[in-house]
């Protein structure tokens, strides 16, 4: 019996190693091409974004990648910087939403049964909500533009990691260690800051990049229904929603190549937190 068992542990070990490794190596690769295009989208000049008569509606080619539209304004440009501005909206309001729910988060789960029935009905009501409802009407109170959006998101995306969060803090107080740090007379803030963070920092990051992909799509969203960004921004919303307009003359290009890369952002951030779950969940990390 030893001899048919061990064969297939050892042919089952590399195929794990081999796993993690891609992991690994397809999370970098896709985070050096999200770098690559924020950095890409800074350094490009404006120049391409000026108003050509000359070069109007002229499809794609060598000197056009993404062709140009019905000012003579190079897409492959607008699209690049389009795509920098989501990822900086995205990431700021996925931050901000994040910290929103790790306090959430912790404070159902460590200021008694009174906060958490609270703060578990706040959480309930907001998930009953359809986000992108609520995000509209946030946005149009706080005016619009990319205040509006940030503060939309932040304020629409937090309930999901928050109700994780609890879960999580709550395991964790059952621990001994934490209960010998009650008894020393530690306090709930020196337990939160010293025990509880450092165990949830996995958790957070990849919830954080999780939120990435829902930001990214709703700030589009709500910028193609025209309560986002300004329309003077080289936004993705605001381009596919000009492009509506010129479809039906054939002029395919300017809603087919800005869609696809936001597809191609927004599905890369969700892979780099697929296999970051899988390089930082213990639970996870043999499967």
């Amino acid at each position: 019996m030893n001899r048919l068992v061990k064969p297939n542990v050892s042919s089952r070990l590399p195929l794990r190693i081999n796993r993690r490794k891609r992991a690994l190596i397809t999370a970098i690769l896709i985070t050096a091409f999200m770098l690559l295009i924020g950095v890409g989208g800074m350094l490009m000049g404006d120049s391409q974004l000026a108003t050509n008569l000359g070069n109007r509606n002229v499809p794609p080619s060598l000197s056009h990648l993404f062709g140009t539209d019905w000012l003579g304004r190079d897409m492959f440009t607008r699209t690049v910087k389009g795509l920098t501005l989501s990822i900086s909206v995205g990431m700021i309001a996925a931050t901000c939403s994040a910290v929103i729910a790790t306090t959430i988060g912790i404070a159902a789960a460590t200021l008694g049964k009174t906060a958490d029935r609270f703060l578990s009905w706040v959480i309930d009501l907001f998930l009953s909500v359809p986000h992108l409802v609520t995000l509209i009407l946030i946005a149009f109170v706080c005016g619009g533009g990319i205040k509006g959006v940030i503060i939309g998101i932040s304020l629409t995306h937090w309930p999901s990691l928050s109700r994780i969060i609890r879960a999580e803090v709550l395991q964790l107080r059952s621990s001994e260690y934490i209960k010998v740090s009650k008894r020393l007379g530690k306090s709930s803030w020196w337990i939160a800051t010293r025990h509880l963070l450092p165990h949830l920092l996995p958790q957070l990051l990849i919830g954080l990049l999780l939120l990435f992909p829902h930001a990214i799509l709703h700030e589009a969203a709500i910028t193609f229904l025209g309560l986002g960004l300004s329309p003077h921004q080289p936004a993705i919303g605001i381009i596919l929603s000009e492009a509506m307009r010129y479809l039906s003359t054939g002029m395919w290009w300017l809603a087919v190549f800005p869609g696809l890369c936001l597809l191609v952002v927004v599905r890369s951030f969700d892979r780099i937190g697929d296999h970051l779950r899988t390089l930082l969940d213990p639970r996870r990390a043999n499967d």
